[in-house]
């Protein structure tokens, strides 16, 4: 077993129920006790007591999480769900008895047969980790690179982008909860006439066909070309929740040298990371604040982990770009970006992007202002002060220069950005046409 905007499309089951009539959501701290409870009468009591140990330091290091008891999909839905092709053995878990252990990402949820996964998407099926999200978005659509954002990474391209339901994080101010904050069978639906996309493109496509359309590994690749779009983003929710989806395509479309994309909370374990990104060409990662106790409260995440992911993604050679929301109340203190500057500088280097991003009302959050223009400006300037060469501003129609490359050298604007369009490129060959300076990215594809 160890192998920007989205679109609301949901179709199906409950959506103002996500754990089902009658059933509730379990935490972490609970699935421990039972699963250490099960595996009394199959091992020793030192198997027992060690196992308890290991469990004990994850569930510090992650907190306690909301599981989802009893809440796979049975009957008729189950049967409709495997005929379609949505349903996939996972490929990163434990099996511990009848129970498993999801090891996609820190999270680490520990499954009884029947419950569902934190992100929504694994279930537990007869002691075997299962996925309901492969073959199947919620949603899907042609970008500009510059969108994910990636500024750095083939300018002025189309990505092919595409999300199913399902999140490993609960972040209050998530744009496209309702598709991240939801389970595929309440975006997607498996009655009815069967519909595979792939080339050619039918010429529209109503609400009923988005939720009962299948896209498959080969397809989304298939489309990627067809559209000419070079790159294949995984976006809107978190690919880490649709991992084994991600890792098919991302395999396949390597193999048809069509570059990937990852758009993500950075939340996933060492090891599932490392087997996906020998197939990732860029990451947009979101490093949403720079203390613990604002990442738990804020995100439902671990700091710690996001920037060791950071640093294993920089080992692998992964291109990536930093993306920081600045939410007021939460993560607009000059003291946390100054802090968050420095490690960046240290760890990932001067040459590594970061976007500081407006925070508009959303979600949980709705009773929110806007993020300050000016304190947008002092962010970039700690950035710039501590050493960073390319700090950029996002989400702020109109403010002059806030999307601009600058080399470093000569301090010319070489790349010139309004809001998801390139207006101007002065560089050749991945170099400052006017003082031949090698500027940090990915130039070609």
């Amino acid at each position: 077993m160890d192998k920007e905007t989205g679109h609301d499309v949901t179709a199906g089951i409950d959506t103002a129920n996500p754990a089902g009539p009658g059933k509730r959501g379990c935490t972490r701290r609970e699935a421990i006790n039972r699963t250490l409870a099960g595996l009394a009468g199959a091992a020793g009591g030192g198997a027992v007591v060690a196992l308890a140990a290991r469990f004990a330091r994850d569930a510090r290091t992650t907190g306690t999480l909301e599981i989802f008891k009893n809440d796979a999909p049975t009957g008729p839905l189950w049967e409709a769900w495997k005929q379609r092709g949505w349903v996939k053995e996972g490929y990163h878990y434990l099996k511990l008895g009848k129970n498993v252990q999801c090891k996609v990402c820190p999270n680490n949820c520990i499954l009884e047969p029947g419950d569902r996964s934190h992100c929504r998407d694994k279930i537990n099926v007869d002691g075997t980790l299962y996925t309901l999200a492969y073959g199947n978005p919620c949603s899907f659509h042609v970008d500009p690179v510059e969108k994910k954002p990636l500024f750095h990474f083939l300018p002025g391209s189309r990505t092919f982008s595409l999300a199913t339901a399902g999140c490993v994080f609960r972040c209050l101010n998530c744009q496209n909860w309702e598709i991240s904050q939801k389970t595929p069978e309440q975006t997607k639906n498996p009655y009815g006439p069967e519909l595979r996309l792939r080339p050619p493109l039918p010429e529209s496509l109503g609400f009923d066909d988005m939720a009962r359309l299948s896209m498959f590994p080969q397809d989304v690749v298939a489309l990627a070309e067809w559209l000419k779009c070079p790159s294949v983003a995984y976006t809107y929710s978190d690919p880490v929740a649709f991992y084994e989806y991600t890792y098919d395509t991302c395999k396949l479309a390597r193999e048809r040298k069509v570059k990937n994309i990852l758009v993500t909370c950075g939340s996933i374990d060492e090891r599932a990371l490392r087997d996906l990104g020998q197939y990732v060409d860029a990451a947009h990662v979101d490093l949403k604040g720079f203390d613990d106790d604002t990442y738990w409260k804020l995100n439902a995440g671990s700091l710690q982990a996001i920037l060791n992911i950071l640093k294993t993604f920089k080992s692998m050679g992964t291109w990536i770009e930093l993306i920081h929301l600045v939410v007021p109340t939460y993560t607009d203190k000059p003291d946390m970006i100054t802090r968050m500057c420095e490690w960046v500088v240290k760890n990932l280097g001067e040459d590594q992007p970061l976007h500081f991003s407006r925070f508009h009302p959303q979600h949980k959050l709705s009773h929110l202002p806007p993020t300050p223009v000016d304190f947008l400006l002092e962010a970039r300037s700690i950035a710039r002060a501590s050493g960073l060469r390319y700090a950029y501003i996002g989400n702020v129609r109109g403010l002059a220069d806030a999307e601009t490359t600058f080399c470093p050298n000569c301090k010319k604007a070489i790349i010139e950005r309004d809001v998801f369009r390139v207006t101007r490129m002065d560089l050749d060959a991945g170099k400052c046409k006017f003082c031949n300076t090698k500027i940090a990215g990915v130039w070609t594809a």
